[in-house]
C-alpha cells in the first residue's frame, strides 16, 4: 500500500480550482456541493460510501465541541463492510500516486475529511 503519511493523500475544498498535482479528485461528501456544476468540479469519482450517515452529519452539525464524539461515531461507521470497501478503493487510488479528497466543508480540520484521512493512513 501507499505511504499515506508522506503526503500522498490530501484534503482540499471542492470549490478550489483543480491543480495539476491533484491526481484523482474524489468527492467524499454525501450531498452534492451547492452552486457547483459537475463540469467545474472535475471529479474522478464521487465516493458517497465513505461519507458520514445523514443522521450522524445532522447530529454533529459542525459543532466543534462534538468533534471527538463525532469522530468516534464516524470511525464506527467506517468499520462497516460497505465503507471498508470504499476505503480500500481510495487506498488503491492512493497507491498509484497523489490523491485529493474533496469536501465542501469550510473547516476541514473539524470535519469527516480529517477523520477519513487518518483512517486511510492507519489502514495503509
Amino acid at each position: 500500500m501507499a505511504d499515506l503519511s508522506g503526503g500522498n493523500v490530501r484534503v482540499r475544498r471542492v470549490y478550489d480550482a483543480p491543480e495539476p498535482s491533484d491526481g484523482p479528485r474524489v468527492l467524499i461528501d454525501r450531498l452534492w456541493p451547492r452552486g457547483l456544476s459537475k463540469a467545474d468540479a472535475q471529479l474522478t469519482e464521487w465516493c458517497k460510501g465513505v461519507a458520514p450517515s445523514t443522521e450522524l452529519r445532522r447530529w454533529y452539525d459542525h459543532r466543534e465541541e462534538r468533534y471527538e464524539e463525532f469522530a468516534a461515531r464516524y470511525r464506527a461507521e467506517l468499520a462497516a463492510p460497505q465503507a471498508r470497501a470504499a476505503l480500500d478503493g481510495l487506498r488503491k487510488l492512493a497507491a498509484d500516486g497523489p490523491l485529493t479528497l474533496l469536501t465542501a466543508t469550510k473547516e476541514t480540520a473539524y470535519s469527516h475529511a480529517s477523520v477519513l484521512l487518518d483512517a486511510l493512513r492507519e489502514g495503509s
